[in-house]
């Protein structure tokens, strides 16, 4: 086993600190590479990929959505994070084609046996935002020009940060150089 292969076994199965390494590194796995992997097989045109890729989404989501009330009680058991990890390597993998096989067999006949009343709910969700939307239009584009007035001001920080101006200093304070000059020779005097 090489340098990095080890070194990357030892951090994940590390005791110390070893949920956060394992939990950047389910955030990584889950949704990075995938994100990146989505938009490639997008910009190739190619449908077997963005198939595979669809599925892992559609399974990934329900996960997530899952997760959302079970993580709490989860996360407490020792080496969940792990088992998370192995789960998301798992749905991706070309050799397993786990999230296929869970869409096929568990999600796929539970939408279709629950469409209906999904699109009901989906319906009612929409007609709802829409109304709040419409009835706050105000406010959201009052927040909205806050949110580009703020970004602004975070990018010219960034800009400052990254390429420093020198600036000229205020001598009006100190006074001339000249002058501490002029002093210091009368007091040699």
């Amino acid at each position: 086993m090489d340098l990095t292969s080890e070194v990357g076994l030892r951090l994940l199965f590390s005791p110390i600190s070893s949920n956060i390494v394992v939990r950047t590194a389910c955030c990584t796995v889950g949704t990075v590479l995938p994100v990146y992997s989505t938009f490639k097989a997008i910009e190739n045109n190619d449908q077997n990929e963005q198939q595979k890729w669809l599925l892992y989404w559609t399974v990934y989501g329900s996960f997530s959505v899952a997760e959302v009330f079970a993580d709490k009680i989860l996360s407490w058991f020792p080496f969940y994070y792990h088992a998370k990890f192995a789960f998301l390597v798992w749905l991706q993998l070309p050799s397993a084609n786990g999230a296929k096989h869970l869409y096929m067999s568990h999600l796929r006949p539970f939408l279709r046996r629950h469409q209906a009343r999904l699109d009901q709910i989906l319906e009612f969700i929409y007609s709802e935002m829409s109304k709040i939307i419409s009835a706050h239009r105000a406010e959201i584009q009052f927040a909205r020009a806050i949110f580009v007035k703020l970004m602004a001001s975070v990018n010219q920080i960034v800009w400052d940060l990254i390429h420093p101006v020198q600036r000229q200093r205020n001598r009006s304070i100190e006074g001339s150089r000249q002058v501490d000059s002029d002093a210091q020779s009368d007091s040699e005097d």
